[in-house]
């Protein structure tokens, strides 16, 4: 809340230098009709500080939320555990404060953690080169077909229907005002439908955009699609929403993506009622200067000591407007040096057992699911769709989920359009235990 400094005295001494006698002779250009009669607003007397901060707080602490329930909603943002140490760090002045580092000289810590950043998700997506971030993941991704227009001077961008939707309209949304076609195929059972997306592909194609693990957690082999995209001349670009997978499953960069776009926010960054969070892009060396963003380099000064700079900043307030790759002109730095603060901490060990256990606990989930519930066929990293036999029975689960405080999963309707109503997107990470499982059972069974 604000602070107001100002007593009545400082109001008055004001308003005398002003000539006037009283607050209505300041406002008196205003017609009568706008103004509010004294005691219109019927707002209660005002309270002390503490008594503020104590009506507040018993407000706040009837809010349900992931911290004090058991999370199992998913769709694009997850529950993960934030050790105490990222807050710390992203919480220190120099990082709290931090803008574009236009001045390398004054800006070495900053452009360290964005270097540091960099390569750790080069390497935990196996990709050659990553950028100092984007957004979010859903510009990330539209960033990525523009990008790919630019490569192989081709229009026609292909998304499979399984990627994350809100990644899908903002894509389209970009690509809408340009020359070109943009074309959605659709999914199979809750999964991407890999021939479908292959036999939409044609020598006018510009870039293919799956999602690995999709929208709906499946996991597939990406193989026969890097193929196609060879026989075809365009790019492959793989978009994720839970960047956590790649500690345990094989990363885009093995499969031979030419860009990895995706969310960050499983890398130490809360949930926050969605954001803010960090949107993740990667590529081949050889594309690095159609990529948009800024990327930050290693080099050495005058005395051969070691310095960081902006090696590349092909934005418009950089270069010409002409030029420039992207009009983003800026990024989530602050959330970068969360996201690294997390991997250094976490480490190659600590990102595994993260994977494993989200993955783990989905099995345990599905595997114990009573009749009248299935899952969706195949395999799944940490999320997938649980399908009723009605509409009625889900809601009446969801119901009975609230009650006990259980975040159980998103109504797929919610998110995509024309689901059937029976469905129900639910994810796991570290922070389910089994007894949270346990718990989402018998609600089940009660429903």
């Amino acid at each position: 809340m604000r602070f107001l400094p100002h007593t009545d005295t400082d109001r008055q001494a004001m308003l005398t230098s002003m000539g006037m006698d009283n607050m209505a002779e300041l406002f008196a250009d205003i017609p009568a009709e706008f103004h509010l009669a004294p005691g219109s607003l019927n707002l209660p007397d005002a309270l002390s500080e503490a008594g503020i901060v104590r009506k507040f707080t018993r407000a706040a602490e009837q809010n349900r939320h992931a911290g004090n329930t058991r999370c199992f909603l998913g769709g694009g943002t997850y529950h993960h555990f934030v050790p105490a140490v990222v807050d710390y760090v992203i919480s220190r002045g120099e990082f709290l404060t931090a803008y574009t580092p236009y001045q390398p000289e004054i800006a070495q810590g900053t452009l360290q953690a964005l270097f540091e950043y960099q390569t750790m998700i080069a390497r935990l997506t196996d990709m050659d080169v990553s950028n100092a971030s984007m957004y979010e993941a859903a510009t990330a991704t539209a960033e990525a077909a523009l990008m790919a227009r630019r490569v192989t001077r081709k229009t026609r961008t292909i998304i499979a229907g399984s990627v994350n939707p809100r990644y899908r309209a903002v894509t389209e949304n970009y690509l809408s005002r340009l020359d070109g076609e943009y074309v959605e195929v659709g999914f199979g059972a809750f999964g991407t439908d890999l021939d479908a997306v292959i036999a939409a592909m044609d020598t006018t194609t510009a870039c293919v955009i799956v999602q690995y693990p999709d929208f709906y957690g499946s996991v597939y082999d990406l193989a026969p699609l890097r193929e196609a995209c060879d026989a075809h001349k365009c790019l492959m670009i793989v978009a994720f929403s839970d960047i956590s997978a790649f500690g345990l499953i094989t990363p885009p960069g093995a499969y031979g993506a030419d860009i990895a776009v995706g969310s960050g926010q499983a890398l130490g960054i809360p949930m926050a009622f969605g954001g803010p969070h960090l949107g993740v892009f990667a590529c081949k060396q050889k594309y690095v200067r159609q990529m948009p963003g800024r990327v930050c380099g290693l080099t050495r000064d005058a005395d051969g000591k070691r310095g960081f700079v902006l090696t590349l900043s092909t934005r418009e307030q950089h270069i010409r407007r002409e030029k420039a790759t992207s009009n983003i002109c800026t990024n989530q730095g602050l959330m970068c040096t969360a996201a690294a603060a997390y991997m250094t901490l976490m480490g190659d060990a600590g990102l595994e057992t993260v994977a494993r256990h989200s993955a783990a606990a989905l099995n345990m989930l599905v595997s114990r699911l009573p009749d009248g519930v299935s899952a969706a066929d195949g395999a799944h990293y940490n999320e997938t769709v649980l399908s009723f036999v009605s509409r009625a029975k889900r809601d009446a689960f969801l119901a009975t989920a609230r009650h006990r405080d259980i975040f159980a999963g998103i109504p797929l309707e919610q998110l995509v359009r024309d689901s059937d109503a029976r469905h129900l997107l639910v994810a796991t990470t570290e922070m389910i235990e089994e007894s949270d499982i346990n718990d989402y059972i018998a609600a089940l069974e009660v429903a």
